[in-house]
């Protein structure tokens, strides 16, 4: 029930406060979505699975944003920025749709 609060005032702060990113930062942002949504995606399935642990997810939430926003702004230095950001998504969304389906399969038994 926290949570779903928290996502709602954090839902209407950023409709109301209308925050803009930083323009050496917006480069980042899609990526750190997708790692954060990654996190998310497996925390999801831990808590179905009977294995979640708070601790974990926090770590493993932070860990994958600033990875995957170092792998990018690596990628940036070495003149292969858009190639690394491919690669991070894909990697990402292979794991995203990976905890998709075993939450499909734990919660409609298919």
């Amino acid at each position: 029930m926290i949570a779903v609060i928290a996502l709602a005032i954090g839902v209407a702060a950023g409709i109301f406060l209308e925050p803009t990113v930083p323009l050496g930062l917006q480069p980042y942002l899609p990526i750190a979505v997708v790692a954060a949504l990654d996190a998310v995606f497996g925390g999801v399935r831990a808590k179905l699975d009977g294995i979640f642990d708070d601790k974990q997810f926090v770590v493993s939430f932070v860990s994958n944003v600033l990875v995957a926003a170092l792998i990018v702004y690596l990628g940036d230095q070495l003149g292969v920025g858009g190639q690394l950001s491919t690669g991070v998504v894909v990697v990402l969304g292979v794991r995203i749709f990976s905890n998709a389906a075993a939450i499909r399969r734990h919660l409609f038994r298919a």
